[in-house]
């Protein structure tokens, strides 16, 4: 008897699901398209027919992780001030990675080998973090805490300063104690910056 057709979405699911499982017991260098296809218990050319490479796979699993990192820190508390707004959200979202990275340390691995591939899951978490960064800081210009005036170009400046508290590679080795004081101080740069712009 035929085997019936499982659905495209439905079998995606199942090699994302078995590929990090794969990944995270095994490490990503060790692992092969044909060893997720035979935990799988179907051809390589099947998984392939749904990525095209193990680069879109690490795409598809970190995008996956990056919605679950959004959806546990929730939406941006807007009762406080945006000075300490930007400092909680940073400071959240950087022991979000601190603990994914403790949690998953092939994650790191996948970051670290595939540095150099344009990935569509970092263009969407650049993305997210320029949002809610710019948010906090035309919540901030409302309020009269900031007094830029172009609201998208500090968002993209703060977001480059905060790549040394938010990036795996620059805090995957470091120390927590490190960590909470450079986040402070690098956030409290930011801060005097919004406040206090250079007068051209």
């Amino acid at each position: 008897m035929r085997r019936l057709r499982r659905p495209a979405e439905e079998t995606r699911e199942d090699i994302l699901t078995t590929a990090d499982r794969l990944f995270r017991t095994r490490g990503y260098a060790s692992v092969a398209i044909a060893d997720i296809a035979t935990a799988l218990g179907m051809s390589p050319a099947n998984v392939f027919k749904h990525f095209h490479s193990k680069t879109n796979l690490v795409d598809a699993i970190s995008a996956r992780h990056i919605e679950k990192m959004i959806d546990r820190l929730g939406g941006l508390e807007a009762t406080k001030p945006a000075p300490e707004r930007l400092f909680d959200f940073v400071k959240r979202l950087m022991d979000s990675h601190l603990r994914d990275l403790a949690e998953n340390p092939y994650l790191f691995e996948m970051v670290l080998l595939t540095a150099k591939e344009d990935l569509q899951c970092g263009h969407r978490y650049r993305d997210r973090l320029l949002g809610d960064l710019t948010t906090i800081i035309e919540d901030g210009i409302a309020e009269g805490s900031y007094t830029i005036a172009n609201s998208s170009k500090a968002a993209n400046s703060a977001f480059l300063a905060l790549s040394c508290v938010l990036h795996p590679v620059m805090i995957a080795n470091e120390k927590a104690d490190i960590l909470a004081t450079r986040c402070e101080d690098v956030v409290a740069l930011i801060n005097a910056a919004l406040q206090n712009p250079l007068a051209k």
